[in-house]
């Protein structure tokens, strides 16, 4: 999944904070929102090439390894003797954030994938504003207006009908009962995570220390679950293609370090409704690219569900972005990328 209301995640489905007193308009914002929908939306292809030849939890654990590692030492030699180490509670939060959105978000999709379509998974992952908008309802007494209670039954119900045929025993359509698992748990952690960074944890204050140490323990995190599964013992570093490789380069470099920058970004100087607009893109973004370079079926079923499921997320994130609620604002990116600090939005390093 490269990422919360979300570091580059989303805490309530969309980022949440606070709009810029002057947005911009112009040439850059629109080359900034192609990438977004671009590359974020790119992803679950990346991903699914990646774990052709490269197990999916050692592969995530790699990917965040390395580009944790890139971010930290980025921040450290920027700041030099001004740099503060983060506190053990800022390390212990950060461990539990990490966990539940790369290991349980973008680990989970790795494992989804090598058997679920990425189109399918994409689809399924979209559905994390919905999952935000239940557990903050039942944990945190948020207060769900009729739209997004609406959206919320509309996402199921393009839910049920995407995994329709797998559900009721197999035939045409069904899908591996573990992969849909896997691709069904994935937004509920990443939810989970989000909720946490946002509400109550306390993370670094510079967003990239924040998203570095989020990704580095997020990554010892995964590879404990690769150890625990066999992977990396099993792991054959010559079977690894040419594909995968590339794939993972373009995980890690493009889809965390370069997408988390523009994503700052963008926070800063573009209209939060213009940006939000990327988690109803990605998953159709994720979906052509699927057809088109994996030969992925796109049959009615997939084309009827994830139109109800893109317009159940567009209700629920119009819905909780019109809600004004006290406290931290937090940022929100797709499981597929990354994290950063739920205290303030991201920013150009």
């Amino acid at each position: 999944m490269g990422a919360y209301t979300p570091v580059t995640l989303d805490h309530s489905p969309m980022p949440t904070v606070e709009p810029t007193p002057t947005p911009k308009r112009g040439a850059p914002i629109w080359v900034g929102m192609l990438v977004l929908y671009v590359v974020w939306g790119s992803t679950y292809l990346g991903i699914a090439v990646a774990v052709d030849t490269i197990p999916p939890f050692l592969m995530a654990a790699a990917r965040f390894l390395l580009a944790g590692t890139i971010l930290l030492a980025w921040s450290i030699a920027r700041e030099g003797r001004s740099f503060v180490a983060p506190s053990r509670r800022e390390w212990r939060d950060s461990a539990i954030v990490g966990a539940l959105l790369l290991g349980g978000g973008n680990g989970l999709v790795a494992y989804g994938e090598l058997t679920v379509p990425s189109g399918i998974a994409a689809l399924l992952v979209a559905l994390m504003p919905v999952w935000v908008a239940i557990l903050g309802g039942i944990f945190l007494g948020d207060r769900l207006p009729r739209l997004a209670v609406i959206g919320i039954a509309i996402g199921f119900a393009g839910v049920a009908i995407l995994v329709g045929p797998s559900a009721l025993g197999g035939g045409v359509g069904a899908l591996d009962p573990l992969g849909l698992a896997a691709c069904l748990l994935a937004p509920i952690a990443w939810a989970a995570g989000s909720l946490f960074a946002s509400r109550r944890a306390v993370l670094p204050g510079r967003p990239l220390v924040a998203t570095g140490l989020q990704m580095l323990l997020g990554g010892l995190v995964l590879t404990l679950m690769a150890t625990a599964t066999g992977e990396a013992a099993s792991f054959d570093a010559a079977a690894v293609t040419r594909d995968s490789l590339i794939a993972f380069a373009y995980l890690t470099v493009i889809g965390s370090l370069l997408a988390f920058t523009v994503y700052g970004w963008m926070l800063r100087v573009a209209p939060l409704p213009l940006v939000a607009t990327y988690a109803y893109v990605n998953p159709v973004v994720a979906v052509i690219l699927g057809a088109i370079v994996l030969g992925e079926t796109i049959d009615a079923r997939t084309v009827v569900a994830g139109a109800v499921i893109v317009f159940a997320v567009a209700l629920i994130v119009t819905a909780r972005g019109r809600m004004k609620r006290p406290g931290k604002a937090a940022e929100v990116a797709p499981p597929t990328v990354a994290v950063g600090s739920a205290r303030k939005p991201a920013t150009m390093p």
